[in-house]
């Protein structure tokens, strides 16, 4: 290669080595000013106002059915028959399980028979002092004309007092056969289990051939028509709450459905340790819809308002589990984000309850689409014009104001 060839290459590197390098500066330049620019996002501006709430106390439970029960036998035996199985109806007076019952038939027959000789010994005896009334009657009457002697009339007397105790003492017998036939009877009628009410078999214990007594559950049956739920409400609201008042129900499994409650009862006496009271809340659920143990969520409407610090829920925002509103400085175009603490959700507005005074400036709808950077701009038809956004999705829930 000649001398000249080289000179050429060296030049022409110097060149493009030189070039690079001013449009390297150049766009370093360029970066922060764009950064610093950022995104510019159309949004609502408005403030944080006083205004009226109405006061609402949200609890949480699991439902059950207000009646439920465990289905024993009366007495000691070996299932022979069960017939229903998890899922069947069953109505009051029903059959559910038979046990055996051979010996005790036997049983009940022996003791009908000796009651049967019972009657016949009070008929016999019966007849008999009837007889010795007459005999007395006529000794009376050989007595008083002196065909009689004394003795004689004394021994036609005791005869009849005799046959008097004979009587009571088979009336008596017969009165004992009979309880014993009564109580075999009944005996004889435990051998069948029957449900107590109209109901559902929720859970079935044995099969048939096991051996169960009275403090052996074969069966369990829940009545669904009405579901109950507990909670426990702060001492401060006990006094606005009474028996009849109404519960909205929303159940996390049926989306879409409100279910109306009323509250069936109120402790009197509250726990010591988290001074709140008990409550019971009954939902009528006659399409069985609900089922025992779905999770609710149970709205009480306290009866009250009060003044309250509130924002739009459009411009409530969240970071992972923390709410927040973007404030809006004066005179500035570039929100800040700012943690908050909600009380209430009611028609579109949520409670604020710490970290923001009413009147400050902040951005409503579109602000679940701003992050930090990013500079604003308000006008008709507020909401998010800017690139796509990765600010933390709004929303609120209804909060008890514990």
């Amino acid at each position: 290669m000649s001398k000249a060839k080289i000179i050429a290459i060296l030049v022409g590197a110097g060149l493009v080595y030189l070039v690079g390098s001013r449009v390297y500066d150049a766009n370093q330049a360029a970066a922060p000013a764009k950064k610093k620019a950022g995104r510019v996002v159309n949004v609502d501006v408005t403030e944080a106002r006083v205004g009226p709430i109405r006061e609402e106390l949200l609890l949480t439970g699991s439902l059950k059915p207000k009646e439920t029960v465990d289905i024993s036998p009366k007495i000691t035996g070996r299932i022979q028959t069960i017939d229903f199985l998890v899922g069947d109806v069953v109505n009051s007076g029903d059959v559910l399980a038979e046990l055996e019952a051979d010996e005790l038939r036997q049983q009940v027959m022996r003791s009908q028979a000796s009651y049967a000789v019972g009657e016949a010994n009070v008929a016999q005896s019966q007849a008999q002092l009837a007889n010795a009334k007459a005999d007395l009657d006529r000794a009376q009457l050989l007595f008083d004309q002196d065909l009689l002697s004394p003795q004689e009339f004394q021994q036609s007397q005791t005869s009849l007092q005799v046959l008097e105790a004979q009587v009571q003492l088979s009336e008596a017998q017969l009165q004992q056969a009979e309880a014993e036939l009564n109580e075999l009877k009944i005996r004889l009628e435990g051998s069948k289990i029957y449900s107590p009410m109209h109901a559902i078999v929720s859970e079935r214990y044995v099969d048939p051939g096991a051996l169960v007594n009275p403090n052996t559950p074969i069966m369990q049956v829940v009545n669904l028509s009405t579901m109950v739920t507990r909670g426990n409400v702060p001492e401060r609201y006990v006094e606005s709450l009474a028996v009849g008042s109404l519960a909205e129900v929303n159940v996390d499994a049926i989306l879409g459905q409100q279910f109306e409650g009323r509250v069936a009862r109120i402790a009197p006496v509250l726990d010591a340790a988290t001074r709140s009271a008990v409550i019971e809340i009954d939902i009528e659920n006659p399409r069985h819809v609900l089922k025992a143990e779905m999770f609710a969520r149970i709205t009480l409407d306290l009866g009250s308002t009060r003044e309250a610090t509130l924002i739009p829920r459009d411009g409530l925002v969240y970071r992972g589990q923390q709410p927040g509103v973007y404030v809006v400085p004066e005179q500035a175009d570039r929100p800040i984000f700012r943690v908050i603490e909600t009380g209430l959700t009611r028609e579109g507005q949520v409670e604020v309850i710490a970290n923001l005074d009413a009147g400050t400036r902040i951005v409503g709808r579109g602000a679940t689409m701003l992050r930090d950077g990013d500079r604003i701009t308000s006008g008709p038809g507020g909401g998010a014009r800017g690139g796509g956004g990765t600010g933390a999705s709004g929303g609120a829930a209804k909060k008890g104001s514990s």
